[in-house]
């Protein structure tokens, strides 16, 4: 395998979608795009927008799946064997239900937590070593609402904490593909948690 690392955002295509919780992934790969321009560009074969790049340094494919959601692995899988990628340098970004707005977290492997991008990507990559960046929305409360909340659009409030906290994980990303994971982790792991305006007010209830 070669030393290139692939990082992906995960969401799902189309304008109806595009400020919804659940692109929070596409939206890590925005803020890296203001940082350095990444000039994603359709690849049929790759099932989305792709760009081979330097990247701080460092052999970078950029990918943003263009299947839906439960197909993403499709997409990772397809990259990933297309430019010799390893499941270890592989680093998706994607909305997590268990984390409050203004949160994100990273680690290595673990399990999918109900997250269908990610049971897509066990799916196809065949493996669960891969890096993650779990971007906190917050939680509805109850497990009938979680897909009209994924699929809906956050506060005013909460969505500018969850971009906050992207801007984070992009100022981090540099630390990981030097080598320095542990570095990474202590920028964004220090930070204390955010309970939203709408999880305080079920509290209260």
């Amino acid at each position: 395998m070669s030393d290139r690392w692939l990082i992906v955002g995960l969401g799902n295509p189309g304008q109806k979608y595009e400020r919804t919780r659940h692109n929070a992934g596409f939206w890590f790969l925005d803020a890296l795009d203001r940082r350095q321009t990444l000039s994603l560009k359709p690849n049929r074969k790759l099932h989305g927008e792709a760009a081979k790049l330097s990247f701080s340094g460092a052999d970078c494919v950029f990918l943003r799946p263009d299947t839906f959601m439960n197909h993403s692995g499709q997409a990772v899988r397809a990259a990933a064997d297309y430019f010799d990628v390893g499941p270890e340098r592989v680093v998706i970004a994607y909305d997590d239900l268990d984390l409050p707005p203004g949160t994100v977290r990273l680690k290595q492997g673990g399990g999918h937590g109900g997250h269908n991008g990610l049971r897509s990507t066990f799916s196809h990559l065949g493996s669960k070593s891969f890096w993650r960046v779990r971007i906190g929305i917050g939680h509805p409360g109850i497990r009938e609402a979680v897909t009209p909340w994924v699929l809906g659009r956050a506060t005013v409030e909460d969505e500018k904490a969850i971009v906050e906290a992207i801007d984070r994980a992009a100022d981090a990303l540099p630390d990981l593909l030097a080598g320095r994971p542990d570095k990474a982790m202590q920028r964004l792991h220090t930070r204390p948690e955010r309970v939203s305006s709408e999880q305080a007010g079920r509290k209260e209830s």
